[in-house]
């Protein structure tokens, strides 16, 4: 076989392995959403990324709660956080907001910009704290960040009289948290595979597409909760 051949039989391979995988990726995703509509509550988490939102036609679309993102690390803000919220609780929607933990911040800072920024939450959702890998950021030191998460949820549950969430990717939950954070409600990421996990509410998919959203990333998380929002404990009176 000639030089031009082989080049030629190693490209039409490899495409055809990467029509494979994504075919396999693509199956495992509707699947997932299959699975999720046999859920009662779905919602989604937005930050600035997804830009101007049309709450009211969000909640036409099915969509009954909805995370806001409000902080990161201790001083951020999100750009979006107060219009996502002035508009969303004109909706009958289920409401809360989320706190992008950072490596790189003491817990306690990072609650308290939490608390500062979203305040009073009666009637809302409990608070989330998000905390995966981003950027450089792929391996940190495990007790490091075990040692600030706790501070931040131990600061948030005194605060609001409620253990908030965790929000995590599968990966990070099985290096970072697994077998330590077993009381605390958690928000799994997975978007190929149900969770192996007990879980409170699943990330199923980041590919969902809804009308009223106006910002540079067309797609959003969709997202399912297990059970009854009264009966989970997950509304804060």
């Amino acid at each position: 076989m000639s030089g031009k051949k082989k080049i030629a039989v190693v490209i039409a391979l490899s495409v055809l392995l990467l029509f494979c995988i994504s075919a396999i990726l693509f199956y495992f995703q509707l699947s997932n959403k299959m699975i999720a509509q046999g859920y009662e509550h779905h919602g989604i988490d937005v930050s600035h990324y997804q830009g101007d939102i049309d709450w009211a036609s969000i909640e036409k679309q099915g969509i009954d709660f909805a995370y806001i993102k409000a902080t990161e690390g201790s001083s951020y803000v999100d750009d979006y956080y107060e219009t996502n919220r002035n508009k969303a609780e004109e909706t009958g929607m289920y409401i809360g907001f989320y706190h992008f933990f950072s490596f790189e911040s003491p817990g306690i800072s990072q609650a308290e910009n939490y608390v500062e920024t979203v305040g009073d939450l009666k009637g809302k959702l409990i608070p989330v704290v998000d905390v995966e890998f981003y950027g450089s950021q792929r391996n940190p030191d495990k007790e490091a960040v075990n040692k600030e998460l706790t501070d931040m949820l131990e600061y948030l549950e005194e605060y609001y009289g409620r253990k908030p969430m965790i929000y995590s990717t599968q990966s990070f939950y099985n290096k970072y948290l697994k077998g330590g954070y077993e009381d605390y409600p958690l928000w799994i990421r997975n978007v190929y595979l149900p969770p192996s996990q007990d879980w409170t509410v699943w990330q199923y998919s980041d590919r969902l597409r809804l009308d009223g959203m106006q910002g540079q990333e067309k797609f959003t998380d969709g997202n399912v909760m297990r059970g009854e929002i009264s009966d989970m404990g997950l509304l804060i009176e």
